[in-house]
């Protein structure tokens, strides 16, 4: 599937799709892939990062874990601007189209190694039930236990 188009779907926590965009696969392997994507909205500042039209995201969607990571890269420079990190329901892959249900709850994390946890409140109010809350906060601090020890985090050494 390496190279080939692929169309990625952001689902909500009730399966319900709310945004979709294309992508391409650039890696795959036994555990997961990764998929190219450029920004598709108008520019944005998003917690002190520009988010511009065509910024560059290299997505990582790992099988059976319940998290996505998206490491943005600027449109212009190509520098590293941050990662973004979904707790998610484990991704669905088929047919050339990935998808996955978003779960609210999100982890920021900038060059410089700071951890901003998003949403708590939204992820609270979906009234999840035990075992999907369990899992989304035992990926969150898997990946803010990674974030913290590596010193840099490349997301191709985790395929």
């Amino acid at each position: 599937m390496i190279n080939s188009d692929v169309t990625i779907i952001k689902n909500n926590h009730m399966n319900v799709e709310v945004w979709r965009y294309a992508g391409k696969i650039i890696a795959e392997t036994p555990k997961g892939i990764i998929a190219e994507a450029f920004f598709n909205r108008s520019d944005l500042e998003f917690n002190g990062i520009l988010l511009k039209k065509g910024d560059r995201f290299l997505e990582l969607y790992l099988y059976g874990k319940w998290f996505n990571i998206y490491e943005i890269h600027d449109k212009d420079s190509g520098f590293l601007k941050a990662w973004y990190c979904n707790f998610t329901r484990p991704v669905r892959v088929a047919d050339h189209t990935i998808s996955y249900d978003d779960l609210a709850l999100d982890l920021l994390v900038y060059p410089d190694r700071r951890q901003l946890a998003l949403d708590e409140d939204e992820f609270i109010s979906l009234n999840l039930n035990t075992a999907d809350q369990q899992h989304a906060r035992s990926a969150l601090k898997e990946l803010q236990t990674l974030f913290s020890q590596s010193e840099m985090v490349n997301i191709r050494d985790l395929v």
